[in-house]
């Protein structure tokens, strides 16, 4: 009954919406005198704001389309190296020629986004790696009869796509997927299997929740899970593909992302007024950018999300040892022949500092040598993964640990 009442509101809204868009063309018309004034400019922006409020927005394209090499450019093509149910694996695939580079398998968050809100992470790593990264299908369009996906599938996923790709390939998980991918790596080492990767690196996830609450956590350790069931699972409509599913959807985690900070998007919806009507049309498309990408969402399969907030962040089961995956215990202190590299940044809502530097705990047989931390001041969680503070401190970390251990 939730997603038709979200659809119900949506196609309620549609008037509205073709209003505004007839609105911001008349007064964009540059054959109009009108819209060289402030007051035009002031009409355009406020139908601006209300047609973006109301819209629906897809998912965006990587659009990654050079690299440069060797001081040189090179044409990058998007293919999909290998395809599942919940998960295509794209490869950001470079000419043949190109000078061999280490091997990057880029696990992207399963958690209401879509894995292009990692484009930042992506072109920042083309340069020097060979990029692949797990694109999550959205759960509504997966027809029922492709079967159930939870937590267990996800860490199979991983550690079938690492066998795919083979021995020489880095790992790097960027939030949520820390815990499945480390108890992937888990798991390969204990069965000391062929391939196993060069090495890993978790960026702000939840290895240690308890390590340092943040307010989701707390959400989540304090709720029963009836409590979620009952409020953020529904059952896709039928006339989407993923019909009678049932799932968490993208635009209830978005509400509960943007309730954290509404002042701020507030405001920044504010700022792409004021940009619009003295015409800065550089720090509007910025803002556009940002938000065309953070506003697309997607649904989460509910016996994924359901058993991720029980199995995380109301057990703790990876940290205190109890984690299983159908039947196998997760051991993280089997890993012996693959680097271990946590990422955090200072002002981190989300993974708070401590919670990803406890993988180093969990994982007691490496050396030292085979370890490495970077703590990045004055960034949040966002800034881990994009940004000026990614590019210029955090991606060349990553890249010599990658580079010391391929």
């Amino acid at each position: 009954m939730l997603y038709h009442l979200y659809d119900l509101q949506h196609a309620a809204l549609r008037p509205m919406r073709l209003l505004a868009e007839a609105t911001q063309h008349t007064f964009q018309n540059p054959f109009s005198p009108v819209s060289y004034t402030r007051v035009g400019r002031a009409m355009a922006a406020g139908a601006e704001l209300v047609e973006r409020t109301t819209r629906r927005f897809p998912k965006p394209e990587f659009g990654l389309k050079t690299a440069r090499v060797d001081g040189g450019t090179v044409a990058v093509t998007e293919r999909i190296a290998h395809r599942k149910p919940f998960c295509n694996l794209l490869h950001f695939a470079k000419p043949e020629g190109t000078p061999a580079q280490p091997r990057v398998l880029l696990v992207a968050p399963m958690s209401g986004h879509h894995a292009t809100l990692l484009r930042g992470t992506v072109a920042a790593l083309l340069d020097d790696h060979d990029v692949f990264i797990t694109d999550w299908i959205d759960a509504r369009l997966v027809p029922l009869a492709r079967g159930r996906f939870d937590l267990d599938d996800y860490i199979d996923t991983v550690a079938e796509l690492i066998r795919f790709l083979g021995p020489q390939t880095h790992v790097i998980a960027v939030c949520q997927p820390a815990v499945p991918v480390l108890a992937a790596v888990s798991l390969m080492a204990a069965g000391d299997e062929a391939v196993q990767p060069r090495s890993m690196t978790l960026m702000g996830g939840p290895i240690d929740p308890m390590a340092n609450p943040t307010v989701p956590v707390k959400l989540a350790a304090t709720r029963p899970l009836s409590w979620f069931e009952r409020n953020v699972v529904t059952t896709v409509p039928a006339y989407y593909p993923g019909g009678f599913r049932h799932v968490y959807p993208g635009f209830i985690q978005l509400s509960g992302f943007m309730s954290m900070h509404l002042d701020r998007h507030i405001g920044e919806h504010l700022g792409l007024f004021r940009h619009l009507v003295r015409g800065d049309g550089d720090s509007a498309e910025q803002h556009r950018r940002f938000y065309d990408e953070y506003l697309s969402v997607m649904d989460l399969s509910a016996e994924f999300y359901l058993q991720t907030i029980e199995t995380v962040f109301q057990k703790h089961a990876l940290a205190n040892g109890t984690m299983e995956s159908r039947g196998r215990r997760v051991e993280p202190a089997a890993i012996r022949k693959t680097a271990l590299m946590t990422v955090e940044g200072e002002l981190d809502d989300i993974s708070a500092p401590g919670q990803t530097e406890a993988a180093h705990r969990l994982c007691a047989s490496l050396p030292d040598d085979m370890r490495g931390r970077h703590y990045q001041k004055g960034v949040g969680h966002y800034g881990i993964f994009n940004g000026r503070r990614w590019r210029e401190s955090i991606m060349p970390a990553v890249r010599d640990f990658i580079r010391r251990h391929d």
